[in-house]
């Protein structure tokens, strides 16, 4: 048995009848990778995947955080599921599928992940929908997860098989589980004493080590004004923003139903763009969601006066980890400057937002800070995400932030299932009430698969913001040529 972390059990206890805790990926394969093929990968390599045998038990009453046990009814033909598209199965047919698949929620009573081929499409290729509960992997771990169940090449052998044949665990009885968490009870004032002084020590190492200028803040003030610059140009340090974010029509209540579309752009000219202006991937990626958002309110005359703010989740992996399939992450805030007109100009206050989400990020130990969700009983934030739902403050209340963008680093080389070339693979991230849209992209071979997730109702014509990601990045380019 292992018990789930404190960040891990936040995405069990988020869950109502609108909003849902798993995530996913469709990839799209060479024509082969067929129903049988996956059986096959999947199989020989179960060893090696702990989360698809996984199965989760709650404590009574949510008084603790749950456990993971070795499934004891495991049933893979249960996970493993083959489906088609209409004809003529063109993108907007397997995007509605997808969007109704992704609005299930996953059976709690089972290994929380499912995994759809779907064949029928007019390309000739074959559609595979992974979906994993966001409690069992994060953006990293799902990377790792991939790098498992898939080839360097097409005539890969098959790994070697487990040291020790697998063995189920048995079912804890409630009074196990209670015993189990009455010691927990009695060892928290322990670790909560253990917690403190690992923050104490973390905060005063930071402290010490910003180039003697005493606080963080002191001393990003000192950086920022002989920091270089692309532009040559010399301003203020950015405010961080203090101040809720402005509401737009799809920072609303959502309901339980989904849209979601995908495209892809190439990477080579997102990099040429990066090395153009001086600035990150990521800050090019920001800037295309956030050219995207602007042109998308204008047209529906929704435009807040405020530039939008986006949450972009960030690893806290250490490569210490004893259980490398757990969540390991954090987030940091930054502007998308949607009041500005001009792309490059918007990049470039979009770069200075994130320099100082990021000193901001460094000089708060977010690994340390997360060692004190653990003493919060899992009933509360449960309690809270249902209380929350039923009020409706997401349609009356200013949200925190508007939009997830993420970005998650992929494999530069192809990879294989049965001999078939993975082709792209398009994220199918999650929702939240009062934040109706995700825009994840991941990175593969020489490109950039984006994947937009939002509420059916919020957003109808979702794709408009998906194929004007191209606009925006034809701007930047003739930008970047002047």
């Amino acid at each position: 048995m292992q018990q789930l972390s404190a960040t891990d059990t936040s995405f069990l206890t988020m869950e109502t009848g609108t909003q849902f805790g798993h995530v996913g990926s469709v990839s799209l394969f060479e024509e082969g990778a067929t129903y049988d093929a996956v059986l096959r990968q999947i199989e020989q390599r179960l060893h090696l995947l702990p989360p698809y045998r996984r199965q989760l038990v709650e404590v009574p009453m949510e008084m603790d955080h749950p456990y993971w046990i070795e499934a004891p009814d495991f049933d893979l033909d249960f996970h493993v599921r083959h489906i088609a598209v209409p004809a003529p199965g063109d993108r907007y047919q397997l995007s509605d599928l997808v969007a109704r698949l992704a609005a299930r929620p996953l059976d709690r009573g089972r290994p929380l992940w499912e995994y759809y081929v779907i064949d029928g499409l007019e390309s000739g290729e074959v559609a595979h929908y992974a979906k994993t509960h966001h409690a069992t992997i994060d953006g990293a771990s799902g990377v790792e997860m991939s790098s498992v169940m898939l080839d360097d090449r097409p005539d890969a052998p098959p790994p070697a098989p487990p040291d020790q044949p697998w063995r189920p665990d048995a079912v804890p009885s409630p009074a196990t589980l209670l015993a189990m968490t009455m010691q927990n009870f009695a060892t928290r004032p322990q670790r909560m004493a253990e917690a403190q002084l690992r923050l104490a020590r973390e905060m005063f190492e930071r402290a010490r080590t910003t180039s003697g200028a005493g606080s963080p803040s002191l001393w990003f003030s000192r950086w920022w004004e002989q920091r270089p610059r692309a532009d040559g140009g010399a301003d203020e340090p950015p405010p961080l923003p203090t101040a809720p974010a402005p509401r737009t029509p799809f920072n609303a209540s959502i309901t339980a139903h989904r849209r979601w579309g995908y495209t892809t752009l190439p990477l080579e000219e997102v990099k040429r763009v990066k090395h153009h202006f001086g600035v990150t991937v990521n800050d090019v990626v920001l800037e295309l969601c956030a050219s995207v958002l602007r042109r998308w309110l204008i047209d529906h005359q929704a435009l807040p006066t405020d530039p939008l703010l986006a949450m972009c989740p960030v690893s806290i992996r250490t490569g210490a980890e004893t259980d490398k399939y757990s969540n390991r992450v954090s987030g940091l805030v930054a502007s998308l400057a949607t009041n500005i007109a001009d792309p490059a100009e918007r990049l470039r206050a979009i770069n200075r937002s994130t320099v100082a989400a990021k000193l901001q990020f460094q000089a708060v130990p977010a690994e340390a800070l997360q060692d004190f969700s653990q003493f919060s009983p899992p009933a509360l934030a449960a309690m809270a995400s249902r209380m929350l739902a039923r009020s409706g403050i997401a349609d009356q209340a200013n949200p925190p932030i508007n939009v997830t963008v993420s970005n998650v680093p992929g494999p530069r080389h192809a990879l294989y299932l049965g001999g078939s070339m993975l082709k792209h693979t398009y994220p199918v991230s999650m929702i939240t009430d009062g934040m109706g849209l995700n825009m994840t992209c991941s990175s593969y071979m020489d490109h950039l698969d984006f994947g937009l997730i939002s509420c059916r109702e919020l957003i109808p014509d979702l794709w408009t913001m998906t194929d004007n990601l191209h606009d925006a990045l034809g701007e930047l380019s003739a930008a970047a040529k002047d």
